[in-house]
């Protein structure tokens, strides 16, 4: 379904009717299918719901509109179309951005969090980065780059995944994906991570090229409700890499 908000079109996917509801939120340009296979799993026994945040999917919102501030609004909108009261939210990269920022907004709406290879702190660049740069002036040999530092070659199945990974960051635009990148420039939520009491289950990828592992165990330390669980041989991605065992660990977490 199409979620209208704010001058976008959110699309928006359910499964499942479980008695409790686990919302997902992609990472960067990558859309609701980051958490596809994950959700093989989890909808047997959960509600599931993710969206394709603004630039990414089939998602309709214009450039200019893409923030971490609207997209934390969308999430919000999300949830109050779907009724949704309270849910376990999960996050994946740079969507952890948003998820943090929704929670410490509105922390009553939320029982948990799932955070995978999150990002949530991010400097101010002097310029335009060698990634920048390489968007702007060879889209699709730097997406291919990126989804290749985003999977290890020693993965299973990483020829099949990584070009599904290519697909699925190639369905936004080469100006949509530059603003997802930028708009997270100068964030900074570690002052307020703390203020975080509900459950977190932390999950990073021990061969994670993008967020050292070092962030995640920042992160778990200073959430005062946390579990740190590390994929062994996994790299940025392991809701793609290993949908299983992700699934698994959050079952056992929120059982």
């Amino acid at each position: 379904m199409f979620i209208p908000h704010n001058n976008a079109q959110i699309y928006t996917v359910e499964f499942g009717n479980g008695s409790r509801t686990f919302v997902a939120h992609g990472g960067w340009t990558g859309s609701w299918e980051l958490w596809a296979e994950p959700f093989t799993y989890l909808s047997k026994t959960w509600h599931t719901v993710a969206y394709d945040h603004r630039g990414t999917g089939a998602t309709i919102a214009p450039i200019e509109s893409i923030s971490i501030e609207n997209m934390v609004d969308d999430l919000f909108a999300v949830l109050d179309v779907l009724k949704i009261e309270k849910c376990v939210l999960g996050a994946e990269s740079a969507g952890g951005m948003v998820a943090l920022s929704a929670v410490l907004q509105q922390p009553e709406r939320f029982e948990g969090l799932v955070l995978v290879d999150v990002m949530y702190h991010r400097d101010i660049p002097n310029g335009d980065t060698p990634f920048v740069t390489g968007l702007k002036n060879n889209f699709e040999k730097t997406i291919g780059a990126f989804v290749d530092s985003c999977v290890l070659e020693s993965e299973p199945n990483s020829t099949e995944i990584r070009a599904w990974g290519r697909k699925i960051l190639q369905r936004a635009t080469q100006e949509s994906s530059i603003r997802l990148n930028e708009c997270t420039y100068g964030i900074d939520l570690r002052p307020e991570i703390n203020k975080i009491k509900i459950p977190a289950l932390v999950i990073h990828g021990d061969g994670d090229k993008l967020v050292p592992l070092e962030d995640s165990e920042w992160l778990a330390s200073h959430l005062p409700s946390s579990h740190l669980h590390i994929v062994n041989g996994a790299g940025h991605v392991p809701t793609i890499t290993r949908p299983f065992e992700v699934a698994q660990i959050i079952n056992q977490y929120f059982s």
